[in-house]
């Protein structure tokens, strides 16, 4: 217990350069509170002593500001950084080394709807290993987040997101990145919020730029069209001066026989 408790510990501390003990991180981190105290919860849910879970992570609320359900499933290595306002939902799974900030959502799309056919269904998202979920993000229903995605601050995720993916706007649009992906064996680089600070294409812009190309493009093709109708106009309009032209001529054959 106190070895899984140390490595909870360093993983924190790994991720945040204001940690200077681990003292200092089991006193005044809420993020690792919360999370002590949801491991707690969970043992009971998982016990089959549901209310006794809720009123213990509902204690872990009011103490930290960070709500996770105790039906939740967390791996090793969890990392809430900030942490007030998170929200993790009854049926969120989450892998390990999963890095969330504060403010972020692993929500449902519409829990008012028919609550009684939506219980014991699948309802919140599925995180894998190594990802990381930018302050205020909200990531809503059953989607699927692949190992190592980044979802950017204030992203909407309603869909799956691909492995090493980096997502970010409303709703979250994936964004080319200019650096090679590391594969599985890799060890995936730390990009704190979910969003990488390097040329990182605003997906706007992209759309604009490309509505702006394909504007040009169709300007380009009008142009050719009109220069090719002008001169079929202008082949039309020399056939009938030849044709206007040929009787005067026959005309004038005959006069001088």
């Amino acid at each position: 217990m106190f070895k899984t408790l140390r490595a909870e510990i360093d993983g924190m501390m790994a991720r945040d350069p204001a940690a200077r003990s681990r003292l200092e991180v089991v006193l005044c981190y809420p993020g690792f509170q919360a999370l002590m105290v949801y491991r707690l919860a969970n043992r009971l849910w998982r016990n089959g002593f549901h209310l006794g879970g809720r009123f213990l992570s509902h204690i872990g609320r009011v103490l930290t500001g960070i709500e996770i359900h105790p039906g939740a499933r967390i791996g090793r290595n969890f990392f809430i950084d900030h942490g007030m306002g998170v929200v993790i939902g009854e049926t969120s799974w989450i892998g390990d080394n999963v890095t969330l900030y504060h403010g972020v959502t692993l929500g449902g799309v519409s829990p008012s709807e028919n609550s009684d056919e939506q219980r014991e269904q699948k309802r919140h998202p599925t995180l894998e290993n190594d990802v990381i979920v930018g302050s205020g993000a909200q990531v809503l229903g059953p989607v699927h987040v692949g190992h190592c995605a980044r979802i950017g601050a204030n992203a909407v995720v309603t869909k799956d997101v691909s492995p090493q993916a980096t997502m970010v706007g409303i709703p979250a649009k994936q964004v080319p990145l200019h650096e090679p992906k590391p594969s599985r064996e890799q060890e995936p680089q730390f990009v704190a919020y979910g969003t990488p600070t390097g040329d990182l294409p605003d997906p706007v812009a992209r759309a604009l730029e490309g509505v702006s190309q394909e504007v040009h493009r169709l300007r380009t093709r009008v142009d050719e069209l009109e220069r090719e109708r002008a001169d079929a106009t202008e082949d039309l309009h020399g056939v009938g001066e030849d044709t206007a032209k040929s009787p005067r001529a026959a005309d004038d054959a005959k006069g001088q026989c």
